[in-house]
């Protein structure tokens, strides 16, 4: 919910290539999120990669054009899948990728129940 928040408050006050730049990042985040949730004994740098390798892919997805057809018809698709391919898209997936993998690192040695 945080993810999602931040994404919509970053559009809500950002323009241009900050909001979108930004919105590439949280959507890692987000996944890297959900690999978390949904295997809790997974490594960060795992779900890190996880994370990247997923983003990458629907990038990549996207010089297909099926995840443009899809948007198309989907508001959902639109904001899950992308319509364009955007090479600078890939880095800051991969830095989305790092905050999670980085955030989660210091969440876990900060948490008592690690320590």
């Amino acid at each position: 919910m945080v993810t999602v928040g931040a994404g919509l408050g970053l559009r809500a006050v950002a323009t241009g290539g900050l909001a979108k730049y930004g919105g590439d990042a949280l959507y890692t985040v987000l996944i890297f999120a959900f690999i978390v949730l949904a295997l809790p004994r997974v490594t960060a740098l795992k779900a890190a990669a996880g994370a990247l390798a997923v983003s990458w892919t629907v990038e990549f997805l996207q010089l297909t054009g099926v995840p443009a057809e899809l948007s198309r018809h989907s508001a959902v698709a639109r904001l899950v899948l992308g319509s364009t391919f955007n090479p600078p898209d890939l880095f800051w997936y991969a830095v989305g990728a790092a905050v999670g993998w980085l955030g989660h690192t210091a969440a876990r040695r900060l948490s008592p129940e690690t320590a």
